[in-house]
């Protein structure tokens, strides 16, 4: 990453990236970082996703980023914006961890799974093919995607850096 341009996506938040520049977000712990990649005009997205549906929402100024099912349809036209073509695209994602242990675990405290479980909803809507994912588990991630190559380092403390 020495000498790439950082684009910093922040929580609740998205970007694209162009030109050999690198998305970086960090404090994934429930949220994911949906990251979607076309490799013929090198545009790069991610998303830092919050919450699986905008359906729940009761905020004043919506955030179209903090929804995967508000997210990813905005992520997408940016991209296209930029030159990236949707049949081409290809997805990866880290995070999602249930990073709280609850007894009972009633559907609205699996917030991390949800994410993850949105998040392909979402790809399999757009027919977009998911090449890896890390997610789950119960610890935090910062992600890097690398607007040149496609590929998504994952840092975390429990297990060091991946690539996928």
């Amino acid at each position: 990453m020495i000498g790439q341009t950082l684009v910093k996506v922040g929580m609740a938040d998205l970007n694209i990236a162009l030109d050999g520049a690198v998305l970086k977000t960090t404090g994934l712990g429930s949220c994911v970082g949906l990251t979607l990649y076309d490799p013929k005009s090198k545009v790069a997205g991610m998303a830092h996703v919050m919450l699986p549906t905008s359906s729940i929402t009761r905020e004043s100024q919506f955030n179209v980023a903090k929804y995967a099912d508000t997210a990813i349809p905005e992520l997408l036209e940016r991209m296209k914006a930029a030159g990236a073509k949707l049949e081409r695209l290809e997805a990866k994602m880290a995070g999602g961890a249930q990073m709280f242990a609850f007894s009972g675990q009633s559907d609205s405290l699996r917030i991390g799974p949800r994410n993850v479980e949105s998040c392909i909803a979402m790809m399999n809507q757009y027919n977009i093919p998911i090449l890896s994912q890390e997610t789950g588990g119960n610890y935090g991630r910062t992600v890097e995607f690398d607007s040149n190559n496609g590929v998504l380092l994952i840092r975390s403390v429990q297990f060091g850096i991946k690539e996928i």
